[in-house]
């Protein structure tokens, strides 16, 4: 697997080109292997978003060996330089795109428009072309059980959440959270801090901070790409969780858990359908049933009760008989969100613009 920064991408493009960085057209011939290019907003450490993202491709590799090769670039800001880079690995020979960012959605799909034999993965959107395909994640079932642990463990009724951007998937978390922690204790409250960044360590420490401050006691790091909430939180004694991939060395002690995504299911399927000629865009929305999202490393302080309650839950979410978004649920302005008896399709999960009743922070404008 081979990995590009931003820096020596860019140095590569201007000695050689941007075709040098990638190779040229002609040197991908019927019999080369298949270029599969992932794309990313951050740099890849052992934690975080990009980390899942890229070890999602290990088993691809494993499978398919010498048939693939694999480039990762990371740190590419979402807008021109994710546009040109995108566009540039296609037409370079690559035929299989993963756009790692939500915000990449509009130049992914130019490149899936230009050429039909381009298949591409796009995170976190919600368009769909014949070779076009948007993921993500069902984090919610996962957060929804976090939330029970934390209202459980919380002494002051107040927990909170560093979070990225306020963007349908990472609402759908928060919400969910929240409604997890509510069926413990009713009256908790939620309060977020939204960073506008997928990677700003300082910030998102900052905003733990601002959290704590307000007697927030649990912390949920919502799609950081650091540590650094988690370890802010460890040596403020607070607990913490986060998305994606397992941070507990940064944490030993007051690590709550994580909602850990395992995208080589997805990512196997999609490069296996390529190859067979029969990659086909639709809507991949995953989570505990696909063995796309699985809670990892509960801390052992969550209360023996609360965690068999937890667990049996967890089975139901798998199993398709709970939902976290099952009525009755009220919006944070006092309307109904969820009416009692029904639940919310994915179709409507998927583009969910408004907090739960609990939520404190009015979502930004």
């Amino acid at each position: 697997m081979t990995k590009l920064t931003r820096r020596n991408l860019m140095q590569a493009a201007a000695a050689t080109g941007l075709a040098g960085a990638f190779g040229s057209r002609a040197a991908f011939a019927a019999d080369e292997p298949l270029g599969i290019t992932l794309v990313v907003p951050s740099p890849i450490g052992d934690v975080g978003w990009g980390h899942a993202l890229a070890a999602g491709l290990d088993p691809v590799k494993a499978a398919y060996g010498d048939k693939v090769k694999i480039t990762v670039i990371e740190n590419i800001a979402e807008g021109p330089d994710a546009d040109r880079i995108m566009t540039k690995t296609v037409a370079d020979g690559n035929k299989f795109l993963i756009a790692g960012s939500f915000g990449y959605q509009n130049g992914a799909m130019q490149v899936a428009r230009r050429d039909k034999k381009v298949s591409v993965l796009h995170a976190s959107g919600f368009q769909v072309a014949p070779n076009f395909s948007p993921f993500a994640a069902k984090y919610f079932q996962g957060t929804y059980l976090m939330g029970m642990a934390a209202a459980a463990l919380s002494k002051t009724g107040k927990i909170g959440s560093v979070s990225a951007f306020a963007i349908p998937e990472l609402i759908t978390s928060i919400n969910a959270f929240t409604l997890g922690a509510q069926s413990v204790k009713p009256d908790i409250e939620v309060s977020v801090v939204w960073v506008n960044s997928w990677f700003d360590p300082a910030k998102e420490q900052e905003a733990a901070k601002a959290l704590m401050a307000q007697k927030c006691d649990v912390i949920f790091s919502n799609a950081q790409d650091t540590p650094s909430v988690i370890a802010a939180c460890e040596e403020a004694g607070v607990y913490a969780f986060n998305l994606n991939s397992s941070m507990k060395k940064y944490a030993p002690k007051k690590y709550l858990g994580c909602v850990a995504t395992d995208w080589s299911p997805f990512f196997k399927a999609s490069v296996d359908a390529h190859f067979a000629g029969k990659f086909k865009g639709a809507n991949a929305f995953l989570g505990v049933a696909d063995k796309v999202v699985e809670v990892v490393d509960w801390n052992p302080d969550v209360p023996a009760d609360t965690m068999a309650k937890i667990k049996a839950l967890e089975a139901k979410i798998a199993d398709g008989s709970f939902s976290p978004f099952t009525g009755p649920i009220t919006k944070a302005d006092g309307s109904v969100g969820v009416a009692a008896g029904k639940t919310l399709p994915d179709s409507e999960i998927v583009a969910m613009n408004w907090h739960v009743k609990g939520v404190t922070t009015p979502l930004p404008k």
